[in-house]
């Protein structure tokens, strides 16, 4: 247990200092630029999937309710209003073609460029040769994270609903008691779901094949800091108004406060999971569209070599 603890430890500390040192703010900030044109063509994607199982304005609501919680009712509003002004018109073909193409490139831009910068954590790139295969496989897995998070975000809804219709009931025959375990329960699933989409992020958009054990690791670090500092951070734009000062802006500076404070936890977790796989001594690869960066080949050289005397 000591031995496990310590060894937590020095990899925690090793993390901060990778992460420290990396371009972990820089590429935080530059992904919370990209974010802004991203969000309304993320979310419009991930209503019209849910919203086939659960109505779109149930879904709407849920996404104002989840983002009001966090950023407060304006902000809210806001992205409603975005969302609003970047719907399709679904009667002209050629218009609906031309739309659907623009939300897809737009919403897949985001985890195009996270995907480049866990790349670059990674010290690796793609292959030149296959540069084309590489770009459009890069833009389909960037597609599947936003399906993944409108799956996850219908599991959510189905347990919140189920929370909120048997509340009464609970609480009336089973005791106060059982419905705070049900909470609990409810909680520890929803932890869960982001804890998976934390993987699957660690685990697929990077150009490396690892495995699964450090990315769960990361992953559950990643969500732990993400959930306490979601807390936090909604204690603070509610209390202390950060954005006041920028008046109509004051929005999108928000969002992109939320979104580069997101990333950098991402790139906490993402070196950690690298740190705890080196040091674990598990296997590390590029993927078949990929190749170590020249920075690793000359680190790697300069290491195998041998000192003369």
């Amino acid at each position: 247990m000591v031995k496990n603890a310590k060894f937590f430890w020095e990899v925690l500390k090793e993390t901060f200092d990778e992460w420290n040192n990396s371009n972990a703010s820089r590429d935080s900030a530059s992904l919370a630029y990209y974010a802004i044109f991203s969000i309304p063509g993320l979310l419009i994607i991930i209503i019209w999937i849910a919203g086939n199982f659960f109505g779109e304005e149930a879904i709407r609501g849920e996404i104002s309710n989840q983002i009001s919680g966090i950023m407060g009712a304006e902000v809210s509003k806001s992205v409603e209003s975005m969302i609003a002004g970047a719907l399709i018109d679904k009667q002209n073909i050629f218009m609906k073609i031309v739309g659907i193409g623009s939300l897809v490139f737009g919403s897949t831009t985001l985890f195009f460029q996270l995907q480049h910068s866990l790349n670059s954590l990674w010290d690796v790139q793609s292959a030149p040769k296959k540069a084309l295969i590489k770009f459009l496989l890069d833009r389909a897995n960037s597609l599947g994270m936003i399906l993944m998070i409108g799956f996850l975000l219908m599991i959510t809804m189905i347990l919140s609903s189920l929370i909120s219709v048997f509340n009464n009931i609970i609480t009336k025959y089973f005791g106060f008691e059982t419905y705070l375990l049900v909470e609990l329960v409810n909680f520890g699933v929803g932890f869960g779901l982001v804890m998976l989409m934390f993987a699957l992020m660690f685990k697929f958009l990077p150009d490396v094949q690892i495995n699964w054990r450090p990315v769960w690791k990361g992953a559950f670090l990643t969500t732990l800091l993400f959930t306490l500092g979601k807390f936090l951070l909604s204690l603070y734009f509610g209390n202390f108004k950060p954005t006041s000062a920028f008046g109509t802006a004051g929005t999108v500076i928000l969002i992109m406060m939320w979104i580069n404070y997101s990333c950098m936890l991402v790139f906490f977790g993402a070196e950690f999971t690298k740190v705890y796989t080196y040091k674990k001594g598990y296997k590390i690869v590029p993927s078949k569209h990929a190749k170590w960066s020249a920075a690793k080949l000359y680190e790697e050289s300069h290491k195998n070599q041998t000192p003369q005397v």
